[in-house]
């Protein structure tokens, strides 16, 4: 007995994507759309592979605003905005992986790697909200 393969659970959202992609060629931001929404489910579906992807320019004008990442050591997910990642528009996603680094779970001289999860439309991990130990929930 095993599980599932990835192709079986991910193989038909990722057909259905390129199928978009291919059918949506003669409107350039459908197009656009489609790429950057069928490389966002071949990451999160199969983690890889990164190359080709879609460019800074090319999801901001497809409508996806946020890639979310998590950290390799401690498994913390966060939604970063596209627009405030000072590179050139041009610029792959795939690019911009070996450039993020986690702080917080991080010693002095090392600090771990992310990994990219998926393009989004908008923030979906909020942000960490403070309570003092004293105040009730």
């Amino acid at each position: 007995m095993g599980t599932k393969k990835r192709e079986v659970i991910w193989g038909g959202r990722i057909m259905g994507a390129k199928m978009r992609a291919e059918t949506a060629r003669q409107d350039a931001k459908k197009a656009v759309r489609a790429e950057a929404e069928a490389w966002s489910i071949r990451m999160e579906g199969y983690g890889g592979p990164a190359q080709p992807s879609p460019t800074i320019g090319q999801c901001l004008n497809g409508g996806y605003g946020w890639l979310k990442i998590e950290c390799c050591r401690c498994k913390t997910r966060a939604s970063l905005p596209l627009n405030a990642i000072r590179r050139p528009r041009d610029t792959p996603i795939w690019k911009l992986e070996s450039s993020f680094r986690y702080r917080s779970c991080g010693t002095r001289r090392y600090k771990p790697p992310v990994r990219m999860i998926k393009l989004t439309e908008q923030r979906e991990i909020t942000p960490y909200r403070w309570v003092h130990p004293d105040e009730e929930r």
